[in-house]
């Protein structure tokens, strides 16, 4: 039998995050001592009050299908928290709950953009946005950022981007993998850019809680009645509430955009898991302590992680204002990102994500979702081998 496969699924490339992960994992099952640096997900475990809440619905026995968008009540706590912490007021009808950040992402680019298309990426980008447009029949653009910007776009670099087929610009605040946060000032500017041009922006605030040194997340959506006009908000409960393997994301979108995201999510997935759906009102509704513990933590980790990068000769590392992931440039130790991480796995095993999965060469990417012990000795690990391979 000569087995073929569609021209958009032999295009995608495989997710090099999971990818590293599953090795990783695969090595400590065998006895390895292996530090793991590469998934993006939190080390905490899901608050009590939302796990309780799940565990009701299901000895209620609300196991059942819901509506294919969510149901109502969550949908309305999406809609409480988009005014609460942003001011944004939407209908229930604009929101669309999905099964996880990714799949919200997928629906955005799926409903919104075709052949002929064009979606302006700034790189480093996160893994999967380009096989995500491929996947839509559209062409990723790429536009390059480095540590000198701190890995963001500029408005003159996005406007020379801009063609009369541009339909779509992603924008991360804060960013997976550079932990780089846009300022107000700098998210007017591209907003304005693409106001002006008539191009939507898909604007991924996943880690919108996840920020540091007294910065604030501020959402594009929020300078205009034209800027909520033309973005779409990604969103989802896996980082800030740690229910990653809750596949519970959602999305709140202009109306038309809204009806054609509900369209496709009917005829894909259908409704996600409807006893996580419970948990998820719990999160967004229930207490939110968590967060300040979480929060120091994590500072305490990444300021530990970025002083030792930079302290290791070849290695230079920008500071992240957000999210749980550093991005240090090693183009100074002679290894392009998989080789570099290949041998770092194999004779040290440390696992990181090498820069290249995210349209960045010269970078890796470790994630300080990980303890400080795990961190200390993973540093310790990665400082004796860029001493090697530099000689």
């Amino acid at each position: 039998m000569n087995y073929s496969v569609s021209r958009r699924a032999a295009a995608l490339s495989p997710s090099l995050t999971l990818a590293i992960d599953a090795k990783a994992k695969q090595m400590k099952a065998e006895g390895q001592d292996v530090v793991g640096f590469g998934a993006g997900e939190p080390d905490f475990d899901t608050p009590q009050h939302i796990k309780d809440a799940a565990a009701a619905a299901l000895a209620a026995g609300f196991t059942k299908y819901t509506p294919s968008s969510g149901i109502p009540e969550l949908r309305q706590a999406i809609v409480d928290k988009f005014k609460r912490d942003s001011g944004l007021t939407y209908k229930p009808s604009q929101v669309i709950v999905s099964c996880g950040g990714k799949h919200s992402c997928y629906n955005v680019i799926l409903a919104t953009c075709q052949e002929g298309d064009e979606v302006i990426i700034p790189s480093p980008y996160w893994l999967s946005y380009p096989e995500m447009v491929k996947l839509a029949a559209a062409t990723p653009v790429i536009v390059p950022t480095s540590d000198k910007t701190e890995f963001k776009v500029t408005p003159e670099q996005l406007r020379a981007a801009i063609t009369p087929k541009t339909k779509l610009f992603i924008l991360n605040s804060p960013s997976n993998p550079t932990g780089s946060l846009y300022n107000r000032e700098e998210l007017k500017a591209l907003g304005d850019i693409c106001v002006e041009k008539g191009v939507l922006i898909m604007s991924d605030e996943i880690y919108d809680k996840l920020v540091y040194d007294g910065a604030e997340h501020a959402s594009v959506a929020t300078f205009s009645q034209a800027h909520f006009e033309h973005t779409i908000i990604v969103h989802g409960l896996a980082k800030a509430y740690s229910m990653t393997g809750w596949r519970l994301g959602y999305l709140a979108a202009p109306d038309p955009i809204a009806k054609a995201i509900d369209a496709v999510q009917s005829h894909s997935t259908s409704n996600p898991t409807s006893f996580a759906q419970k948990g998820g009102v719990a999160a967004l509704n229930g207490p939110q302590d968590h967060l300040k513990s979480w929060l120091a933590e994590y500072s305490k980790r990444r300021g530990y992680a970025h002083q030792r990068l930079n302290s290791i000769p070849g290695i230079s590392c920008v500071n992240a204002k957000g999210a749980f992931y550093l991005f240090p440039n090693i183009s100074k130790l002679g290894l392009k990102s998989i080789d570099f991480c290949a041998k770092l796995l194999e004779e040290e095993k440390v696992a990181a994500v090498p820069g290249v999965a995210f349209g960045a060469d010269e970078y890796i990417r470790l994630s300080y979702a990980t303890s400080l012990q795990n961190i200390e000795k993973g540093l310790d690990r990665l400082e004796k081998f860029a001493k090697r391979i530099a000689g």
